[in-house]
């Protein structure tokens, strides 16, 4: 497995085109996908037809830097889910969202912090980031845990997107959390 990072427990690499049905499975979970689409599962046809395609041109577009990353345990080789650490699409290279995505039979053990750990401190001390954010809806207290876990801090609120009303808590709509190299490097949290 080449790594793009690796943590105490995880090896995080670039997903390949033989990945498709890692991500059909983990969307099709209707409690991981619980506020993202009301626990729809994501079309399989998605990540065969296209999903898989764009998610490697990211890593054309960025040099391998940033993008969306299979997370694998390292002991028993399992996939775990996804990390990503990304521009916006037209945005600066020095202002990144963090994301995470894992199977539910990995919730609770500590991954999501450890993973967004680790991609904060590469953002930070190898990629010359300056601003890392990341958007959660209002109720999933779970996510909102990390971010703070992690040093981030609420900056704002965000309007559900229309293509979200249906989700759980919709009218509550989002939060963005912040952190910047700054605050990263004051609160020592290496």
């Amino acid at each position: 497995m080449n790594a793009y990072l690796d943590t105490e427990r995880l090896t995080l690499r670039h997903f390949t085109a033989a990945d498709a049905d890692l991500l059909i499975e983990l969307d099709s979970d209707p409690a991981v996908m619980r506020y993202l689409t009301g626990g729809e599962p994501t079309p399989p046809e998605h990540y065969r037809e296209r999903g898989l395609r764009n998610i490697m041109a990211g890593y054309e577009r960025w040099g391998g830097d940033f993008g969306l990353f299979a997370a694998h345990e390292k002991d028993r080789g399992a996939f775990v889910g996804w990390f990503h650490l990304r521009p916006e699409e037209e945005g600066p290279l020095d202002e990144v969202e963090l994301g995470y995505r894992l199977r539910r039979a990995e919730w609770d053990k500590g991954y999501a912090t450890e993973g967004s750990r680790a991609l904060l401190a590469k953002g930070f001390t190898e990629l010359g980031v300056r601003l890392i954010w990341a958007d959660t809806m209002a109720v999933n207290d779970g996510s909102r845990r990390v971010m703070a876990k992690v040093g981030m801090t609420m900056t704002g609120t965000l309007d559900t997107p229309s293509d979200m009303q249906m989700v759980e808590g919709a009218e509550h709509g989002g939060v963005r959390y912040e952190i910047t190299k700054k605050q990263w490097d004051s609160a020592d949290l290496r």
